[in-house]
């Protein structure tokens, strides 16, 4: 069974059948929160992320847009005892971006292009474009095109594997397991 979203396309090489349940879900509820008012730009890949439900209206998300295991929140409950109401603000997620692993982006914030959101990071504020941020808050420790060099050079020197990962053989990972005993590498 193909599932495809309006205006959102697969990545390129990504298969129904190596993107896993969890994924079909998450293309699932996408299609929900564009029911909703969600903007998505083109080329997004949305993985095992919470995307505020009911205030999804408020978020859009540009092209080319990666958010791994995260989430994205249009509003603060916290004040919604004491003063009967629920903080809200809009969302704007910019094109190019990546927000890393178990990050949490605040409603009223602005993500401009080309900017990397580490791991872990809490983002309350807004991050101007080809910006590298990390931490609780997040806090901008670098320019991602920086970042991109630094990289691009460690890769000359590093073991760099071209089997996408959900199509590794089992010799391919023992190779992988070997080759990244003491070093980092780069795979698909």
């Amino acid at each position: 069974m193909k599932i495809f979203i309006l205006d959102w396309k697969r990545p390129r090489g990504e298969t129904d059948n190596n993107m896993g349940i969890s994924n079909v879900l998450m293309r699932l509820k996408l299609m929900r929160l564009k029911k909703r008012g969600l903007k998505i730009g083109e080329n997004c890949k949305i993985y095992d992320t919470h995307i505020d439900y009911g205030h999804c209206f408020l978020i859009e998300i540009g092209n080319d847009v990666t958010i791994t295991n995260s989430s994205i929140v249009a509003h603060d409950a916290s004040t919604k005892q004491s003063l009967g109401k629920t903080k809200v603000g809009k969302v704007i997620i910019g094109d190019r971006v990546f927000i890393g692993w178990g990050s949490i982006v605040f409603p009223n914030v602005s993500i401009g292009n080309d900017v990397i959101i580490a791991a872990g990071s809490i983002v309350n504020r807004d991050i101007p474009a080809g910006s590298l941020v990390a931490g609780v808050p997040a806090k901008i420790i670098g320019k991602t095109s920086d970042f991109i060099e630094k990289n691009r050079k460690l890769m000359e020197q590093s073991p760099v594997f071209t089997t996408p990962w959900g199509e590794k053989r089992k010799g391919e990972i023992e190779e992988m397991r070997r080759a990244l005993k003491d070093t980092i590498g780069f795979d698909e």
